[in-house]
């Protein structure tokens, strides 16, 4: 094919790619872990960052979170993992079906964690660690983003401020 005809099939390609996949440019994660987020929203937590806190400190939350869940001695109902280039995203992933696939499951769940942080020495060093919640101790730890995922076809993206 000579060069110039090359060059006319990739412009009249090239939208039909960007449409198939608007989201692999801005987040890597949709369409391979869950699908692109059903719904949105912006947490604005009290606390900043802790100084220390790094890609290894929130690769070791999520190993701390799962292990929590692997004590209980039946199948989790759920998984936690961080990826991005410093850990810097939350996923929580159903393991099955009909498992947090509506946003006030997700929110659910959310409160679940909740209760865990609470008892977590970090929150208990608090002044008030009973106005605090799992996104707070996501920020503490820098996430900047969690996603919470039925596995199937609903996801929701949070945003950390």
């Amino acid at each position: 094919m000579p060069l110039p005809a090359l060059i006319k099939a990739f412009l009249v390609a090239l939208p039909f790619v960007l449409a198939t996949s608007p989201a692999a440019a801005s987040d890597s994660h949709t369409g391979y872990y869950y699908p692109e987020p059903n719904t949105r929203e912006v947490y604005v937590s009290p606390l900043e960052a802790l100084p220390l806190a790094d890609r290894r400190s929130r690769v070791g939350l999520t190993v701390g979170l799962n292990a929590q869940q692997l004590k209980r001695g039946y199948n989790p109902g759920y998984h936690i993992f961080a990826k991005g280039a410093e850990a810097e995203k939350l996923i929580i992933v159903a393991t099955g079906p009909d498992h947090y696939n509506t946003l006030y499951r997700m929110r659910g769940l959310l409160a679940a964690l909740t209760a865990q942080a609470r008892t977590s020495p970090l929150f208990q060093n608090m002044q008030t660690p009973e106005n605090l919640n799992f996104l707070d101790l996501c920020r503490m730890a820098g996430f900047t983003q969690v996603t919470v995922s039925d596995g199937d076809s609903f996801a929701h993206r949070i945003s950390l401020r």
